[in-house]
């Protein structure tokens, strides 16, 4: 018994931080959406579906779902085009200062959302940098509108914020890759693309899939960029379970639809695990 506390005591502050701040807050969130709420908006404690109930027969929340859903699903493919050369370039091209190149794609980690999502809005507000480029090469006669409060700009702000997270386990696959079985690709006769094609993505796509996984779970929890640079249209499901924990005051059918997107979320990570380690076999069996 003392062995095994010496053995397993380094997780206790773990175990306590997640039980804490993380199992707990999800069980009372799971409680409260059997709550019901009276006609003055007060929660009543006791168990009922009607939050369930409601989620599903209104039209706005399945609506949004799919539609945020669909969001993140464009952001993710447009971070692991974006990763992948990027990535590539890093991993294969460059011979010095890797370690600073990798630094400077996780240097935006070091600001601010807030301050990164606020810079797009000055880049493509109506008197922003691009407007103002624009006008002045005379491409356009006038500012654009559509560049700010629209799915284009929360899609070009999630895509900023988003893609670190896609290219940093994108290079982290590449440069696991054995340099040897690509030199035997090219000793075979295959060229550059080839060689990428049959040889380095199906070995890297455990590092695609995980960093594509990060993207699209990131996105479906984000509210920040749909309500600093999105416009009437572009309604993330987080900002309508903001609404209704803020402004609505419908904490029961806040955290049912809650508790919804969290087993979408899960269900989602389980078929990304599931792939990742089918083709993490696949790369074993390589070795």
């Amino acid at each position: 018994m003392q062995s095994w506390f010496k053995k397993y005591s380094l997780l206790l502050p773990l175990v306590v931080w997640l039980l804490l701040f993380l199992v707990l807050p999800y069980l009372y969130i799971l409680i409260q959406s059997f709550y019901t709420t009276d006609s003055f908006g007060k929660t009543i404690p006791g168990f009922s579906i009607d939050s369930y109930q409601r989620a599903f027969s209104n039209s706005l929340y399945i609506g949004t779902v799919f539609r945020t859903l669909m969001y993140a699903v464009i952001v993710a493919f447009i971070c692991i085009f974006i990763s992948l050369p990027l990535a590539y370039f890093i991993a294969f091209k460059v011979k010095k200062n890797k370690t600073l190149l990798y630094t400077l794609i996780a240097l935006p980690f070091w600001v601010s959302y807030i301050v990164r999502a606020y810079a797009w809005k000055i880049i493509l507000g109506r008197e922003g940098l691009l407007n103002e480029f624009l006008m002045w090469t005379g491409i356009t006669k006038e500012p654009v509108e559509y560049f700010l409060y629209s799915t284009f700009s929360t899609i070009v702000c999630l895509v900023y914020i988003l893609t670190p997270f896609v290219a940093i386990p994108v290079y982290t696959a590449f440069e696991q890759i054995p340099k040897s079985l690509i030199e035997a690709a090219k000793d075979l006769g295959a060229g550059s693309f080839t060689t990428f094609r049959k040889v380095i993505f199906p070995l890297a796509l455990p590092g695609i899939i995980s960093g594509g996984t990060f993207a699209l779970v990131l996105t479906m929890g984000d509210f920040l960029a749909p309500l600093l640079l999105g416009g009437p249209n572009t309604l993330f499901i987080s900002n309508i379970i903001q609404n209704l924990f803020g402004t609505s005051n419908d904490r029961p059918l806040g955290s049912a639809i809650g508790m919804l997107i969290l087993l979408l979320i899960f269900l989602i990570l389980q078929l990304a695990a599931h792939y990742e380690k089918k083709y993490s076999s696949l790369k074993s069996d390589t070795r």
